[in-house]
């Protein structure tokens, strides 16, 4: 496994793009039948959720003025909704994650024209609110395509974008707008001495980036980034301005229909909850898995005897 490893590392780089695109063509092909049995596994997860929580809610009582069996009964259904939520957030992280990397990446070697417009961008997405933002993208981009549709005679349907589209598109730049300046200062703290004796052995800028800049950055800017995850988590919940039905959206179809507003957004702070204690403890797993353990001492103040 080492030399392939080692092989793979020593072949060109356009031998190493195209085994990366078979591996990308063979993850998709069995994503297509592992997908299918994610759905029926979360199928089995909400049955036994609907079961446990429809069991405690009717333990609960049934206030006038306050409910908990409006609380517990609401989670099921709002839990229906996790599957888009978390989507929004992995393709949200995944993309800003990218975007992040390439403006850090510009601010550090200064690049002549990309960096002014990498500076304006990154000042206007971190001054402006992401509500904003969300709605900038949800009318700005058909708004766009109409115009190539009329220049350039294409013929682009522009209402079967998903809503998803244009939310995914807001939350991956907010995000590479805050993570490009963790990214930046974590690649910055990479000590000097590493870069340059990597250098010293004929390594390339690029091979210096992948394997001794970003190995020791990802190290240093991991607990800032599960952090923003973590946010970015929380703010799918104004997906709802642009029409997608998440947890939070579903939260208030529900309430609406009988007017516990009160309850059903506790029942939506207890999941979000929930899911940010899961995602903090990956956090402390990476960081654990992640630290360099300090080396063992050895005591040999009795080797060779005395003298």
């Amino acid at each position: 496994m080492k030399k392939s490893i080692e092989a793979f590392n020593r072949s060109t780089w356009y031998l190493q793009v195209i085994l990366g695109l078979v591996g990308l063509a063979v993850a998709v092909a069995l994503a297509i039948p592992l997908s299918w049995l994610v759905e029926i596994l979360w199928g089995y997860v909400l049955q036994l959720v609907t079961i446990v929580f429809r069991w405690i809610s009717s333990w609960m009582p049934a206030g006038k003025l306050f409910s908990w069996k409006a609380v517990f009964d609401a989670v099921p259904k709002i839990v229906e909704r996790l599957p888009l939520t978390l989507g929004l957030t992995i393709a949200g992280a995944f993309f800003g994650l990218i975007l992040a990397l390439v403006f850090a990446v510009v601010k550090i070697n200064r690049v002549r024209i990309l960096y002014p417009i990498q500076a304006v961008f990154v000042s206007f997405l971190r001054g402006t609110p992401i509500l904003v933002q969300l709605m900038l993208t949800y009318y700005g981009i058909p708004l766009f395509l109409r115009y190539l549709n009329g220049e350039f005679g294409l013929d682009w349907n522009i209402n079967e974008i998903p809503p998803a589209i244009f939310a995914i598109t807001a939350f991956a730049f907010n995000e590479a707008a805050y993570m490009s300046e963790t990214i930046r200062a974590a690649i910055q703290a990479v000590d000097t001495g590493e870069i340059e004796a990597a250098r010293s052995l004929g390594m390339t800028s690029a091979q210096v980036y992948r394997r001794v800049i970003i190995p020791n950055a990802a190290v240093i800017a991991t607990p800032s980034l599960i952090n923003s995850l973590i946010g970015l988590t929380k703010g799918t919940s104004l997906a709802f301005s642009a029409g997608i039905v998440e947890m939070y959206a579903q939260a208030q179809i529900l309430s609406g229909a009988d007017y516990r507003y009160f309850e059903r957004y506790i029942s939506v702070a207890l999941v979000y909850w929930v899911i940010s204690i899961l995602i903090e403890y990956i956090d402390r797993s990476v960081e654990n898995h992640m630290a360099i353990k300090a080396p063992e001492v050895t005591d040999i103040s009795g080797i060779g005897g005395d003298r």
